[in-house]
């Protein structure tokens, strides 16, 4: 069975609720799924997943939430290297800038992302979170 780890962080839910259909694609797929805060997880976590969901909103001037979020990240990121990862988050404003450079932290450090980032735009509607189960079910 795989084992499958969703880390996010959510201000007013929206990122929530992806996560939460994240973890629900992964599970149909027959995934143990674990679901951490940022901080729960460190670098030292990473190799007990065989896939890793990491959801963030965009926050500021389109960046990760940074007191919480972007510590663990940065912390976790150089352990990424030939991990399956998938990414996702909600935004208000803007045009996912911050998703494209996260993207870009992601491969640099060699992850394996299984699609590109997934957005939502506020609150997820049902299309959103279907697309969210997928990525789930794309981690195994």
């Amino acid at each position: 069975m795989s084992k499958v780890a969703v880390v996010f962080w959510t201000g007013t839910g929206n990122t929530l609720a992806m996560a939460e259909a994240v973890a629900a694609g992964a599970r149909e797929k027959g995934a143990e799924v674990v679901t951490f805060g940022p901080a729960d997880f460190t670098k030292e976590k990473v190799n007990e997943f065989d896939a890793i969901a990491f959801g963030c909103p965009a926050m500021g001037a389109e960046v990760l939430e940074e007191f919480e979020f972007e510590p663990m990240f940065s912390d976790v990121e150089k352990s990424l290297q030939g991990k399956k990862i998938a990414i996702f988050g909600s935004f208000g404003w803007g045009d996912g800038l911050w998703m494209r450079d996260w993207e870009d932290r992601c491969r640099l450090a060699g992850a394996n992302l299984v699609s590109e980032g997934l957005m939502a735009n506020g609150m997820p509607g049902d299309s959103e979170i279907a697309e969210c189960k997928s990525l789930g079910a794309m981690l195994l």
